[in-house]
């Protein structure tokens, strides 16, 4: 099962509905009843995800956790955010999922940018076919 959260983005204030995992709503209101006001200096600020200086979290911000975290984990090829969303669409598309459904998902006004991730699905599905079949 899974539950929804409402995604506003600031620059053009378009709002979407996206899937979150189930496991994932005892932690986030856990942040939003603690950490988050902790964090929260303007309760003016309607950001979800806070910096240490209560303001919203940039994609700078966000770029320099999860630096921190790979390097944590001992990986040494470069992940940035993107590469967490690039491997989200592929999974979806390798698991078959609809193109459009992973547009809605990845937030994409136009369906040729969330096509990009199909070239990466088909050259999965060369490389499977090179490995395993017989006269691959």
């Amino acid at each position: 099962a899974s539950a929804t959260l409402r995604v506003v983005r600031p620059k053009d204030k378009a709002a979407r509905v996206v899937p979150i995992y189930e496991r994932a709503v005892e932690p986030l209101q856990d942040y939003l009843e603690r950490g988050r006001m902790q964090l929260l200096r303007d309760p003016q600020e309607p950001a979800l995800f806070l910096n240490h200086r209560g303001r919203r979290l940039t994609r700078q911000g966000l770029w320099l956790i999860v630096k921190h975290y790979v390097r944590e984990v001992g990986i040494v090829e470069d992940v940035t955010p993107h590469t967490l969303r690039h491997t989200f669409a592929t999974h979806l598309l390798e698991g078959g999922a609809d193109l459009a459904a992973v547009q809605e998902l990845l937030g994409h006004a136009d369906i040729s940018t969330t096509q990009i991730y199909t070239h990466v699905d088909r050259e999965y599905l060369r490389e499977v076919h090179r490995t395993f079949h017989p006269r691959g």
